[in-house]
């Protein structure tokens, strides 16, 4: 993640419900750092080398570092994004978007 966005193994690259983190802050690199700017209705351009897709947000939450029920595979076209909360080790910032 000091380079590009990380991809969460466990989930797809392209449907169902993919999941990607990045830091926010304090590194040379800060892909998510206006992630919390985020509100529910804002669209997400996901690119890959596959094309492009759009998510509509639905869920900006807090959630426990060791909560991984959000990354669980769906059969709808989900990305959840993940990053720290600042000055809160124990948390990160979970954001959820839909396909539109």
């Amino acid at each position: 993640m000091n380079e590009f966005i990380g991809h969460f193994d466990n989930t797809s690259v392209w449907s169902g419900n993919i999941g990607l983190a990045a830091h926010n802050r304090g590194y040379p690199v800060n892909y998510f750092g206006r992630l919390k700017e985020l509100q529910i209705g804002d669209e997400i351009k996901y690119t890959t080398i596959y094309g492009t897709k759009t998510y509509k947000v639905v869920l900006s939450t807090i959630i426990e570092d060791i909560d991984w029920s959000y990354l669980q595979e769906t059969k709808e076209n989900k990305l959840t994004l993940i990053t720290c909360v600042e000055n809160k080790p124990r948390y990160r910032r979970c954001i959820q978007a839909i396909e539109i």
